[in-house]
């Protein structure tokens, strides 16, 4: 297992452990979206995500440690209630702490006990940027891979939207476009069908 490290990029994967559910309604989608800004977003950068029904995928950039706003961070659940300082810790900690925290609520959801991902969760130094923009079209093109959509353009649980959105948002749009050379290089190289092997070095399946 890979430690993660400052300063580098991961594909990170993980799924329900023996492949079960875990999503089971849009609410669910949306509560993880929000733990993931709670947990992830004040230690890494996002580039691309993908949820789909027993697995996801995102691409991050683990902040150096000078990035990471100390207030930003969330609040162990052991903290005292008085006189708490924020520490940063090992990025790897944030991580678990997010899963446990989404793990809990399905399970009281659900009335069942156990783990609900697989462990350790699943991550792949990408250290090619030249293949930035390869893994970005794999991971939104995932959700038409596993047969939950049969079309990435629709499918409301990716950043393919919000990239090509003019909101406001945390993902690292301005950089993802950068990667691509511009919108249209980007909407052009997800309508390519690209041979799975391209993928091989950075996925798990």
């Amino acid at each position: 297992m890979i430690l993660l490290q400052p300063g580098k990029i991961y594909h990170i994967y993980n799924r329900g452990i023996n492949k079960c559910a875990l999503f089971y309604s849009k609410e669910n989608y949306r509560y993880f979206l929000r733990l993931y800004d709670k947990y992830i977003d004040p230690i890494a950068d996002t580039y691309a995500w993908a949820l789909l029904g027993n697995h996801f995928h995102l691409l991050v950039r683990i902040k150096e440690d000078s990035e990471v706003n100390l207030n930003a961070l969330p609040i162990p659940t052991n903290a005292p209630e008085t006189g708490y300082h924020a520490v940063l810790r090992k990025p790897h900690f944030y991580f678990s702490d997010f899963f446990n925290a989404y793990s809990k609520a399905i399970c009281k959801q659900e009335n069942r006990s156990g783990s609900l991902f697989q462990r350790p969760f699943r991550r792949i130094l990408v250290d090619d940027p030249g293949y930035f923009s390869t893994l970005i079209v794999y991971i939104h093109n995932n959700p038409v891979h596993h047969g939950f959509t049969d079309n990435y353009k629709d499918y409301p649980w990716s950043s393919y939207r919000t990239i090509l959105s003019f909101k406001s948002c945390r993902l690292q749009r301005e950089r993802v476009i950068g990667w691509f050379d511009g919108r249209g290089a980007f909407i052009s190289q997800h309508e390519q069908i690209l041979p799975y092997e391209l993928f091989e070095k950075y996925v798990i399946e």
